[in-house]
């Protein structure tokens, strides 16, 4: 096995291979389209800007790498390990991710549309503004991340884990994100119009003017939620649980509205 762990650079493509160990490997700005380093080890490489489009990386541990504005387009990152990496402004479009770990990431700016986040743990990632457009993000972990100003217009997120996690003035437009996990969570000030929350848990959740138009939250759980000034047009809300003397439900007609008052 190749090791080369001293920070440095001219690192050749030849030496680029599946298992490598490349620990602190400076290959910023690289072009290294369709590279194989499946299950390498590039923990606390210096991958800025580079060009890794269709790389695979599945099973590699980038630990602690900085992968700001690179181009991960359509990268095989499957079960990789990029814990506390940076991925600031990087474009993941159309990657696999699943079952990946990307716990406390560095993840503001970054482009996830079309990504495959299925089981990928992100809890306590910093990810504003991140583009989740069309992602897939079945059972992913984002618990107590930072989102605020996401777009997750269209995503697949059933049984996702948002618990404490920030989302205001974020973007879920059409997001299926049915019994998914939501409680604690912030979400003032988001668009959550024409989404499937189905059985999602929200209680405790900060709803405060979200716009809920058209919304699905069937059997969902909204006891001490605060949907203060939230527009609720045409929500779905047959089954819902609310707890009693909840104060924006006082205008109200809860029996009207197939709510469930515990």
């Amino acid at each position: 096995m190749l090791h080369m762990g001293s920070m440095r650079s001219g690192i050749r493509r030849d030496d680029l291979a599946p298992g490598v160990v490349l620990t602190r490997v400076d290959l910023t700005r690289q072009r290294l389209t369709k590279v194989d380093l499946s299950g390498a080890d590039l923990r606390q490489a210096c991958l800025l800007e580079a060009d890794l489009r269709e790389a695979v990386l599945a099973g590699a541990n980038l630990a602690g790498v900085d992968l700001g504005r690179a181009d991960l387009r359509g990268a095989d990152l499957r079960s990789a390990d990029l814990d506390r990496a940076d991925l600031h402004k990087a474009d993941l479009s159309g990657a696999n991710l699943q079952d990946a770990s990307l716990h406390l990431a560095e993840m503001n700016g970054v482009d996830l549309t079309g990504c495959d986040l299925t089981r990928t743990s992100l809890d306590r990632s910093y990810l504003k503004a991140a583009t989740f457009t069309g992602a897939l993000l079945v059972e992913a972990d984002l618990d107590r991340s930072f989102m605020g100003g996401a777009n997750l217009q269209n995503a697949l997120a059933r049984q996702a884990n948002f618990a404490g996690t920030d989302l205001s003035n974020s973007s879920l437009i059409g997001i299926d994100a049915s019994e998914a996990d939501f409680e604690t969570a912030v979400l003032a000030g988001s668009d959550l119009s024409a989404a499937d929350l189905t059985g999602a848990d929200f209680s405790r959740t900060d709803l405060r003017g979200c716009r809920l138009w058209g919304t699905v939250l069937r059997r969902a759980d909204l006891t001490d939620a605060d949907l203060t000034d939230t527009d609720l047009s045409n929500a779905d809300l047959t089954g819902a649980l609310v707890r009693h003397g909840t104060p924006w439900l006082e205008p109200l007609d809860p029996n009207a509205l197939g709510l469930v008052v515990h």
